[in-house]
Order: structure tokens, then sequence, then C-alpha cells
């Protein structure tokens, strides 16, 4: 049985406060705000605890990311309310949060042949020259995986964590496959070698 784990290492989520932020007097009230409208037009906001960054812009859209789990993403988003209010904007709603994508990393406890996988599978980019890891996008579902030969991964594209292990699950499922295949051939023509010697020797 293959071991495998997966944990969630960032969230990228969006909300809506309902209510619009005047940015610069943000950005002039808190020194933890980068605001350069001429450049971007969201203000950047930094969240010590939980260690977070947020956009936050004009129309009371906030992005927030660097969360690894949805209860940091909540306890960033009261910490952004909690900073409006030091400029009397009052945040009456409690936001929606939807996640946009859900970064994880882990290991799947094989190694990958990686060159094997890029000539088998499809929807593969693999370019060991520029980048050390295969880029796989998994069939019929949001998730990209990034494979190491090592056994390490990466995942990203998935939005909730039931997906994530699905993703994983299906994942290893199509490497066992494989491996099952390539091990049948090398026996198969194993077998076909001896058959050809004895052939020769009768």
């Amino acid at each position: 049985m293959t071991k495998k784990e997966l944990k969630v290492v960032n969230i990228v989520a969006s909300t809506y406060l309902d209510h619009d932020v005047p940015l610069i007097k943000l950005a002039e009230a808190l020194p933890n705000t980068e605001y350069n409208p001429e450049q971007f037009p969201g203000l950047v906001m930094r969240i010590k605890e939980p260690k977070t960054s947020a956009l936050i812009f004009s129309s009371g859209k906030v992005v927030c990311t660097g969360a690894k789990s949805l209860l940091k993403v909540r306890e960033s988003i009261n910490q952004i309310i909690k900073n409006l209010a030091k400029i009397k904007i009052k945040i009456k709603i409690k936001p929606e949060i939807k996640v946009q994508n859900m970064v994880a990393s882990g290991a799947i406890g094989m190694d990958l042949n990686l060159n094997g996988l890029a000539m088998t599978l499809e929807n593969t980019e693999y370019e060991p020259e520029q980048f050390p890891g295969l880029v796989y996008k998994l069939p019929n579902t949001r998730a990209t995986f990034l494979l190491f030969s090592n056994g390490k991964i990466v995942c990203t594209g998935t939005r909730s964590e039931d997906k994530l292990k699905e993703a994983l699950n299906k994942l290893v499922k199509t490497l066992n496959a494989l491996e099952k295949k390539t091990v049948s051939k090398k026996r198969s023509k194993q077998s076909a070698k001896k058959t050809g010697k004895k052939n020769k020797r009768s």
C-alpha cells in the first residue's frame, strides 16, 4: 500500500465586505499596509497573526492568501474588519468566504520515473533542463500536480480539502496502475527472452 500524505500550505480565498473602503485613508492610518494606486488598484495589508496577506479593493472586495486552514482565513478576515474599525468603518455583515485555490504539498511514498510518466500520461509538461518537476493536469478535476522523482508532490487548483483528497487518491490510483503495467511488461519481456534462449538450445 502506497503511503501518501498531503498538507495544505496556502489557501487563496476571496470575500466581499459590502462596504466601500477608502484605501488612502486606510494606508495612512495603518503601518502594515502598502498602497501604490499607479501600479495596482488594491491595497496590500499584512497580518501578523495569523500570518497572512490581503488585497483590499475600494469596492470592499478582499482576497486573502497565506492561510493554511479555513479557520485561519476567517481569523484573517476578522483582523481586517478590526483594522477597518480603526478608521471608523463598521462591517455589519459576516462576510461569506469563497476558496479560489488550495495549494498542498506532501509525498506519495514511491519513486517516480518522470521520463516514463511524461511519455505515458496525457496532459503533462516536463522539461528537466529548466525545472526538475513534471506538471500533470489530472483529468476531469481542477487539480494540477507537480511530481518529483523522489515521490514529493505539490497540488494546486482544488477548492476544498475533500476535492484535494479525491485528487490525491485518483493520482495514486493512476500511478499504481501504470507501475503494474510496467512490471507486467518487464516480466513478459523477460519470459520471452528465456523462451527464446530455450528454443536456441533445443
